[in-house]
């Protein structure tokens, strides 16, 4: 996990539709031990959008897609997505309301998503349970 921030830093794209959700993933997050960037959390009224958003980019070490059938609609999402893919990132994808088959099968639906292990909201733990192992790692290499 590369880190260019204090702890590793976890991007969470998503739709404003989808908040409450994400609220809670952002929680977990840091209840694994790294930060979360969260737009509107993280943003302040007056901040310049694009600017602010291209920092969070690079001083997160990965990000986390939430994918619904509104966001898979918006296209910020995945302009999100192709920044952190310039920047050798490959997301997370987590599903919800949305299926693995629906995906593939989505022709507007880009390739590099369709090409990479997608998971299920239902399955989220399983990210958390790697993403804490990751933290871990990252805590014994910054205070050998």
């Amino acid at each position: 996990m590369d880190v260019i921030g204090s702890r590793p830093q976890v991007f969470i794209t998503h739709s404003s539709r989808d908040a409450w959700v994400a609220k809670q993933i952002a929680f977990h997050i840091q209840q694994c031990g790294a930060l979360s960037f969260l737009d509107q959390f993280d943003l302040r009224y007056g901040d310049d959008f694009e600017e602010e958003i291209l920092k969070a980019i690079d001083l997160s070490s990965e990000q986390l897609v939430l994918l619904t059938p509104w966001s898979k609609a918006r296209p910020y999402i995945y302009v999100e997505i192709g920044a952190f893919w310039h920047r050798g990132k490959t997301p997370v994808v987590v599903l919800h309301g949305l299926t693995k088959q629906e995906i593939i099968g989505d022709e507007g639906i880009p390739v590099l998503l369709k090409r990479i292990q997608l998971l299920e909201l239902n399955e989220i733990e399983l990210y958390f349970e790697q993403l804490r192992e990751k933290v871990l790692a990252w805590e014994r290499q910054n205070h050998d």
